[in-house]
Formats: C-alpha cells, structure tokens, sequence
C-alpha cells in the first residue's frame, strides 16, 4: 500500500470504558477513492471506531491521522470542516422540509452565522442541488416533503446532504438496514459510484452487499483487527467463520 494515497492512518488506537477496551491497539489504512467495509458481530467496536475518527468519542491512545493532520485532539466540527462526514442508523433529515429544502441547507456556504444571514437560492446552489439529487435517485422528489419517501429513500436523502459538502472521507453506519431488495441494489450503485471520488467506509452486516461493493474488508473482533482483505480471504479465514461468518 502507498503511503503517498493513504487519506486515514489509524495507528494504535484504543479507547476504554470503565476499563473496557472497546478498540483495542488497532491499526486500519484507508486509501483514496477506496471503498472499505468493515464488519464483524456486535460489539466488535465498530461504530465505536467511527465515533473516533469523526470526534464523537475521544480516543485514550494512539493516533489518527486524516490527510496526514492529526485528529485525536481536534473537536468534531473541525473533522467536518476538513472533509469527514458521517451518517448514522437512523435517518437524521428534517422530515417537515422537501427534499429540496433537506439539501439546499446543507450547502457549506449556509452552515455558519454569518452565511445563514445571507444566504440565498443562487444558480450555485441549485445547480449542486440538482446534481445530488440525481445521484441519489430523487431528483423527481424534491418539492415532496422529506416525510413521505419511504426509509430507502430517506436514507439517500441523508446520503445526499453529506455529499452536498463535498467530504474526502464518507463514514456509513449499516446504511440499507431496513431497505428492500431494489433500494438495496440502488444502494450499492450510489456507493460504487461515490466511491470514484472519494474515500468511503462502511459498517455492515448483509454479507451479500458488502460482497458487491467492498474494495477491502476489515473483520473486527473484541476491539482488534481479526482479518483483512477481499470478500473472499476474510470469508475463508478460519478464524472469521469461527466468531461471525459461522454463526
């Protein structure tokens, strides 16, 4: 792997709770316009890894390092300001604005005191607007209220106003939990694609759409790195059938 297109270096990180290690010592390289998935059961510490590289959790040791800056004492609005962005479960949208609104206001140029004063509806934004819209399939939906897509497509929507800022970094939590056979197939498309420009991680448990979209996966265990690979080496390492796959 070289270092020159490495965006995250995670090194030696740790975090405890009341002496718990939920990540333990664990290393992970992510590469740009990589599409990594990590999985392993629950409690490996894998959403507790993505709370410390966006700043949600502080870490007790080791190092993270996004674009070669150091992150571990950097609050979490510096990280999104810096190209980290992060989608959780559940859908976080304002269901009583349209789709439209739900993007319009997650334009960069909006998300400060002073910009909120001035902003305005300009070719710029449109123009951004309607090109997320179209990669996350709603760009017939956008004067309907963000409560009446059904959970797919609020989950895209939340995906399409954290690419409205342009992140270097897109951070997913089990993003088709949920979701039917046909979005779950529109899911792996708008990944694959979003992927070509930038890094991209990914929490998940539906083996078959990690198996159609993962660059590299990365088998979490007790807070440690139990395997790394392709779908295929992780899924025939013994050790990882033993305490996932296997159950």
């Amino acid at each position: 792997m070289s270092s020159a297109r490495i965006v995250l270096a995670v090194d030696n990180l740790s975090v405890s709770f009341d002496g718990f290690k939920a990540v333990n010592d664990l290393n992970l390289y992510v590469e740009q316009n990589e599409l990594r998935v990590v999985i392993g059961p629950n409690g490996a510490g894998k959403t507790t890894l993505l709370d410390l590289i966006c700043g949600r959790t502080r870490a007790t040791a080791g190092s993270i390092k996004f674009k070669d800056m150091e992150l571990t004492r950097m609050p979490e609005y510096e990280r999104v300001r810096r190209g980290i962005g992060r989608k959780f479960q559940t859908p976080s949208i304002y269901e009583n604005l349209t789709v439209l609104e739900n993007l319009e206001v997650s334009y960069p140029r909006g998300r400060t005191v002073f910009g909120s004063l001035f902003f305005r509806r300009d070719a710029a934004v449109m123009e951004r607007v309607k090109e997320v819209a179209e990669l996350i399939y709603l760009d017939e939906r956008l004067d309907d209220a963000a409560e009446l897509l059904s959970h797919g497509q609020k989950q895209w929507l939340e995906i399409g106003m954290l690419l409205m800022q342009d992140p270097e970094l897109l951070m997913l939590d089990e993003p088709v939990a949920g979701m039917s056979v046909s979005e779950r197939e529109k899911t792996a498309e708008l990944l694959t694609r979003i992927s070509s420009n930038r890094s991209v991680i990914v929490i998940e448990h539906d083996m078959e759409f990690v198996k159609r979209i993962a660059h590299r996966v990365t088998v979490l265990h007790q807070g440690k790195m139990l395997a790394e690979g392709s779908m295929d080496h992780v899924q025939a390492d013994p050790r990882v059938i033993e305490v996932y796959l296997g159950h």
